[in-house]
């Protein structure tokens, strides 16, 4: 059984309480790991690099409007 496999057991034998709380976790848990992911990105330079690949797609007329 893997690791996933187990935790899925684990979860469907929570009760509405505990998987409510385990959900807010989770959620504050992945906008925690999302912001440490942009700003590894900005520290890389991965950021502008995409800027000035969208400013030249822009300006080339590649961009389409939304």
């Amino acid at each position: 059984m893997t690791r996933i496999e187990k935790l899925e057991q684990d979860i469907q034998k929570l009760s509405r309480q505990e998987l409510a709380a385990l959900l807010e976790w989770i959620r504050n848990y992945d906008a925690v790991e999302w912001d440490r992911q942009m700003e590894e990105d900005v520290d890389s330079g991965k950021i502008e690099m995409l800027a000035k690949e969208a400013l030249a797609d822009y300006k080339t007329g590649k961009a389409k409007n939304l």
